[in-house]
């Protein structure tokens, strides 16, 4: 199993890995996520009838912000310098709720898909921190890498993405 883990030594220890010996790429990950709620929820998010304020804005300046933070939320992961992160919030009444997806870039030596996640989740989080005094029964769902490029293992597009 250590030949296909990279956060794993020959013994099994857990360890960072060493990307001191890659070359600095292009690097970008595109992630999404949704929160579920009532009718009458995504209405009041989206007519700013929340006491706690615009939800969509919050959400989406603390997804940038914990992207920026991955390194200190996931163990392991390397600080990376990054050049873009984009968290957009659109309401899907089909859900009914809102979809999230956050895009994140860098030049590096190391992907950004562990920040593009983070983004996606934390801004879900957030969403529902936001409009939970009026819907506790919402629900954070699909949270998913949708496509990945740069560094050795080239482009990736999962399936749907």
């Amino acid at each position: 199993m250590a030949d296909r883990l990279s956060h794993i030594d020959e013994t099994g220890t857990a360890r960072m890995v060493d990307v001191s010996g890659k070359a600095e790429t292009d690097r970008f990950a595109r992630a999404e996520g949704a929160v579920l709620m009532a009718r009458e929820t995504l209405a009041a998010i989206l007519g700013g009838g929340l006491k706690k304020g615009d939800a969509i804005g919050v959400a989406r300046i603390a997804g940038i912000m914990a992207a920026k933070r991955t390194h200190e939320l996931i163990p392991l992961c390397h600080p990376l310098p990054l050049t873009s992160i984009d968290v957009e919030i659109a309401p899907d009444d089909a859900l009914p709720g809102l979809r999230v997806t956050a895009t994140a870039r860098t030049t590096g030596r190391t992907g950004v898909e562990m920040e593009a996640l983070t983004a996606v989740s934390v801004a879900c989080l957030t969403l529902y921190d936001m409009a939970k005094a009026i819907d506790r029964g919402m629900t954070i769902t699909g949270v998913r890498l949708l496509e990945k490029a740069g560094g050795r293992s080239g482009h990736w597009v999962a399936d749907g993405g």
